[in-house]
């Protein structure tokens, strides 16, 4: 046998074990090992969902305000202010600074007294969960993540507990750290936790939002969609109440306005609102990273693009107004 021939007889052999090995290796050959249970599929582990627990139904009546008077002062935050919340409801209450929106949660829950009328709350299994703005601060310092957590989760098992707290960013090396020794940050969201394991069928929130994250905010969002129960909030977060809501009362003059619908209902009902929100939008857009990236505009150009949003929304307004007006004379 010549030379020639014998390379040719080895050139032959590994070319066919270089076709056994791309035939085994085959995605139809892999799914075969698969179901003969020679290969272990891979695991994907699937984000946890994450549920307010709810303890029962509420009966319809679940808040009732009468003739409420407070004052702090001489600074009257409320006057004769009548409201009545009813099951199921999910309630953004907004209005500037200082208005008494906070006051009034704290009004609900029994944590201050009317000066004159009465706040009520229904009498068939209404169980509230209160989040404060300054909820963080009240954690005890001496416990671990963990155990701040598992001791209010009722009807949690230890592993969903972790999951929670790992959907807020607590890595499992932190479930033993005590509370002393975390962030500010990481104390609102560890607080955040523990508020979201309580059972109950009212939430009354205070700036839910205030240092969370997106993914965190997104969570709390999806979690509030799917609650059957009874939500109260105040948030200064519009793209938070604009996903939550079903109806608005504004603080204002020391009444509560009503506006039975969503947030952009209440848009489309109170022009001045829609204004700020304009404006609002358009100083966002102006701050936003992208913008100043994308921008060269000089602060007389983005001035003059703000009063043209202004001026676009001042003719929409004319505009309604004088549809408004033709409906009304025919």
């Amino acid at each position: 046998m010549t030379k020639k021939q014998v390379a040719a007889m080895k050139l032959n052999r590994t070319s066919a074990m270089e076709e056994d090995y791309e035939s085994d290796s085959s995605p139809f050959k892999l799914e075969k090992l698969q179901d003969e249970n020679q290969v272990d599929k891979p695991f994907i582990r699937k984000q946890m969902k994450i549920r307010f627990p709810e303890r029962g139904r509420s009966g319809r009546s679940v808040v009732t305000i009468k003739n409420l008077e407070f004052a702090y002062g001489d600074k009257v935050l409320f006057k004769k202010a009548n409201l009545t919340i009813e099951k199921g409801e999910k309630i953004a209450i907004i209005g500037p600074n200082g208005c008494g929106k906070s006051t009034l949660l704290k009004l609900i829950m029994g944590l201050q007294n009317p000066q004159t009328g009465e706040v009520l709350l229904g009498e068939h299994n209404v169980l509230p969960n209160y989040f404060e703005q300054n909820q963080a601060e009240a954690l005890d310092l001496d416990k671990t993540v963990l155990e701040t957590v598992a001791e209010v989760a009722e009807d949690w098992r230890l592993d969903d507990i972790k999951g929670l707290l790992g959907r807020c960013n607590f890595k499992a090396d932190m479930l033993d750290r005590k509370v002393s020794l975390l962030s500010g940050g990481e104390k609102a969201r560890l607080a955040f936790c523990k508020f979201m394991v309580k059972p109950s069928t009212l939430l009354v929130l205070d700036e839910p939002t205030n240092h969370l994250d997106i993914p965190s905010k997104e969570m709390l969002e999806e979690a509030i969609t799917e609650y059957q129960g009874t939500v109260i909030t105040v948030s200064h977060d519009r793209y938070f109440i604009k996903q939550i809501v079903n109806r608005v009362l504004e603080v204002k003059d020391g009444n509560l306005q009503d506006y039975a619908g969503d947030y952009n209902y209440y848009l489309e009902k109170n022009l001045d609102a829609r204004q700020k929100e304009v404006e609002r939008e358009a100083e966002l857009e102006e701050k936003s990273p992208k913008a100043k990236a994308k921008s060269k505009m000089s602060k007389a150009e983005r001035e003059a693009r703000k009063k043209q949003k202004v001026q676009a929304f001042q003719q929409a307004k004319q505009k309604s107004k004088g549809l408004k007006n033709a409906k009304r004379w025919k």
